[in-house]
């Protein structure tokens, strides 16, 4: 999908979201005013930067709405994601008995707190949009997940051997992430998952900016 026009249509998908079933009364727009006289329910929608709202009945509304159905990127996405998540979760269950910096056990807090409800949400999407997993797919083969070997090292780590290379993991982890989300943005067609994607990038970066200062 070209993200251009994707994003246009997202754009407009919202206002329309955003618009619906709103009654006008009192608006200049002399078929809005009309319809509003008459009783009819009709719905704004903002234009285009540098374009007039226009007024549109429900069914019109719901017309123009573009489909936003998820496609197979948005699924593989939310499916990789959780599992990405859940794997920074247990690396981040470590550092408060092995981490002798007080900052990498805040980081490990932070990344707790914010990945955990994300994991629920995209629980709850893929429960909402079920589809078939693909068969064998191999979770360590995504972006920026430590081995079996590296997470043994982590456990087996203490002190400062531990931050360091839990802010090594962990920063090469944030960074297949971004990756992860980005594919996402390009390739995806579903609202909800660009706003989970969109999330992760923010967070996530400001995390990676955080554990580069700190190695």
């Amino acid at each position: 999908m070209d993200m251009a026009n994707a994003s246009v249509g997202r754009f407009l998908g919202a206002a329309l979201a955003a618009a619906l079933l709103l009654l006008v009364t009192g608006c200049e727009d002399d078929g809005a005013a009309d319809a509003a006289e008459g009783g009819a329910t009709v719905v704004v929608a903002p234009g285009r930067p540098g374009e007039k709202a226009r007024t549109l009945t429900p069914e019109q509304a719901a017309r123009e709405r573009p489909d936003d159905s998820p496609n197979a990127a948005d699924h593989a996405y939310v499916r990789n994601m959780t599992e990405h998540h859940r794997q920074a979760l247990a690396m981040s269950a470590l550092a408060p008995e092995r981490a002798a910096a007080e900052g990498v056990k805040r980081v490990a807090e932070r990344i707790a707190a914010a990945q955990a409800p994300e994991i629920g949400a995209m629980e709850k999407w893929l429960t909402r949009h079920p589809a078939p997993a693909p068969g064998g797919h191999d979770h360590g083969a995504m972006p920026g997940m430590a081995t079996p070997q590296q997470l043994e090292e982590l456990r087996s780590a203490k002190g400062a051997d531990f931050d360091r290379l839990f802010l090594k993991l962990m920063t090469a982890h944030h960074e297949g992430a971004l990756k992860m989300a980005g594919e996402a943005l390009a390739q995806g067609n579903n609202v909800a998952v660009e706003e989970m994607a969109n999330e992760v990038v923010a967070t996530q970066s400001a995390e990676i900016h955080r554990m580069r200062a700190m190695g």
